[in-house]
């Protein structure tokens, strides 16, 4: 892990600009060793069942976006807690959204999965703090 600062890193994200340009950010900052995008949850959530059962590029960090069609991110962090061999104190998730509805903020706050709450676009001075 040279010079890296996680080994792992899943962004979820159904917004191909966003993912372009947080996949660019989180590289130059040298952030993780691996970035993998994902453009929707449910596929995330198999990506991750599938790295929890076979051991394999488990996440340190999840950026989770919160407004995506067919399943959101609240439904994501449910469904989360279902995964097989998850130990969820050693994965920290991020939201990363563009929402700052009060409401979604609270219910970010509330959960207790959610590391924090991050306004888009992603910026080296947050990635700096995390």
């Amino acid at each position: 892990m040279d010079g890296f600062k996680y080994k792992n890193v899943l962004l979820i994200d159904d917004n191909q600009i966003d993912n372009l340009i947080n996949r660019k950010i989180l590289g130059n900052a040298n952030f993780a060793e691996t970035i993998t995008v994902i453009d929707s949850p449910e596929k995330a959530f198999e990506y991750l069942r599938d790295s929890l059962l076979s051991g394999n590029n488990v996440p340190d960090v999840i950026f989770l976006d919160l407004r995506m069609p067919n399943m959101n991110g609240f439904e994501f962090l449910k469904s989360f807690t279902e995964l097989p061999n998850l130990k969820p104190e050693l994965i920290k998730i991020f939201v990363l959204s563009s929402s700052l509805n009060p409401q979604d903020i609270k219910k970010i706050n509330d959960n207790q999965l959610v590391s924090r709450f991050i306004g888009k676009p992603l910026t080296n001075q947050v990635l700096e703090e995390i």
